[in-house]
């Protein structure tokens, strides 16, 4: 373990003193980050320039246009190809002939595995979005459906508003923002159910139950990180705290599985459903 230790400290430190010889750093802006970028600046001994979604989706060529005089660096959280607007930048670079390297960092979709379920027992990751009056889509469910189907685990990625405008504001131009909103596990487990309510009343068959074993977790790889085991339907009333949250809805458990789960859960019943996929 010590030695696991120090090897994380040695990487973290190789990375600070790679940006310690970049000119230009830029940081992704995420809100719920954003009073850690002033720690950043420290560590590196660099002043970061905050770049906002628009900059990095509509303007990519303003974060390349210095980099064929001098180095300039692109921060993100989590893994640089957790998202496609970081590959964009990347094929950018290469179309005007800029040479790019990048630097692997761990994200919600590796760290998951430290619930107990096992990386390669996992399909399509899906993204849960809140619902509106008007706009309540269930395609994230039929994929979800289709993993358990090939008895595999699905990782929910689950939806947050930052720097969102309100309909009035956006029609008049004003830059006023409502406030971040950030989808929790109890929040994306009813909306499920509310998608199951639907099905049956259609007369459809649903695939999930109230029963289905699901994985709550929040704030990975933080002192503070929660993770739990719970049915679906106690999930809805689950406060595992602070953002940012993720849920996975179980497929086919291995034994193994199933005794990692038993360490996040709280519930009886739980506990004897899990007994149950002992003896499946």
């Amino acid at each position: 373990m010590h030695r696991t230790r120090q090897q994380l400290i040695d990487k973290r430190l190789d990375r600070r003193e790679r940006l310690q010889m970049v000119e230009n750093i830029g940081l992704k802006q995420m809100d719920y980050f954003d009073n850690s970028a002033h720690a950043k600046e420290e560590f590196y001994g660099k002043e970061l320039i905050l770049a906002e979604r628009d900059l990095v989706e509509q303007e990519a060529d303003e974060i390349l246009k210095d980099a064929k005089e001098t180095d300039v660096a692109f921060l993100v959280v989590g893994d640089p190809f957790g998202a496609t607007t970081h590959s964009d930048l990347v094929l950018r670079a290469v179309r005007t002939g800029i040479p790019y390297q990048v630097v692997h960092n761990a994200s919600v979709l590796n760290a998951v595995g430290c619930c107990g379920l096992q990386l390669y027992n996992f399909g399509e990751t899906v993204s849960v979005v809140f619902w509106t009056e008007t706009w309540r889509p269930e395609s994230f469910y039929d994929k979800i459906l289709q993993n358990r189907a090939a008895g595999l685990h699905t990782l929910c990625l689950l939806d947050l508003k930052v720097k969102e405008q309100s309909l009035e504001n956006l029609m008049r131009g004003k830059k006023i923002y409502e406030p971040p909103r950030f989808m929790n596990a109890a929040q994306a487990a009813t909306q499920l159910l509310e998608i199951i309510r639907r099905r049956r009343e259609r007369g459809d068959q649903p695939g999930l139950t109230e029963d289905t074993l699901c994985v709550g977790v929040a704030r990975l790889g933080a002192a503070d990180q929660e993770i739990r085991t719970a049915t679906l339907e106690q999930m809805t009333s689950c406060d595992l705290g602070a953002p940012l949250h993720s849920l996975v809805v179980t497929g086919r458990l291995h034994p193994l599985e199933a005794d990692m789960l038993r360490l996040h859960a709280q519930d009886d019943d739980v506990l004897t459903l899990l007994r149950r996929h002992d003896n499946s």
